[in-house]
């Protein structure tokens, strides 16, 4: 557990920066946000590298069974097209939870930095903008990690390391070819 004590000193250290509560509560959330996008980066980075093979068959394979299913369209020969098509939206499938998957591999430091939260901020709230509520840790962490998060993703492009880990044809959220409908 000494890491943990190690970790939990540098992580409050965010926390006291400036001498005031408030805003050194506020700046330290922030750089919490900055670190927990970081690593989910990273190791994001370091799942894409391990599977990018994996991706460009199932992305290639994807493509082959587009035309294979386009040919038997204009054919006209529909059991080869349900054939092909039932294929190609299981390798959809595959890719598509292959990128969920992918995704999560950005999101796990964020629970961590929410669990160290709650051991140091838990009862904690401050008064919003609606009279009468209040919000904690959890509404804090969120907007700046979403904060974080738009920032980082526009300065992408020009940080060494990230520019170039993924590629895009594979990652932009969606296979390189549109999905094939199921016509039954």
């Amino acid at each position: 557990m000494d890491w943990w004590i190690s970790l939990d000193g540098f992580l409050i250290g965010l926390y006291r920066l400036t001498g005031w509560p408030v805003p050194d509560y506020f700046i330290g959330t922030f750089l919490l946000a900055v670190i927990t996008v970081i690593i989910g980066e990273l190791t994001t980075s370091l799942v894409y590298r391990a599977n990018r093979g994996y991706f460009k068959r199932l992305n290639s394979r994807l493509g082959e069974l587009h035309e294979t299913s386009m040919v038997a369209l204009r054919l006209k020969d529909k059991t080869n097209y349900r054939a092909v098509n039932r294929e190609a939206n299981d390798t959809f499938g595959l890719v598509f939870f292959g990128m969920f998957g992918l995704s999560a591999s950005y999101m796990w430091p964020a629970f961590f930095a929410l669990a160290w939260m709650e051991t140091r901020f838990g009862g904690i709230r401050f008064p919003i903008f609606i009279k009468g509520l209040t919000a904690g840790y959890f509404l804090s962490f969120l907007v700046s990690y979403v904060l974080v998060r738009i920032v980082f993703s526009m300065l992408k492009p020009y940080l060494p390391y990230f520019k170039n880990v993924m590629d895009h044809e594979e990652t932009g959220g969606q296979p390189s070819i549109p999905a094939l409908e199921d016509t039954r």
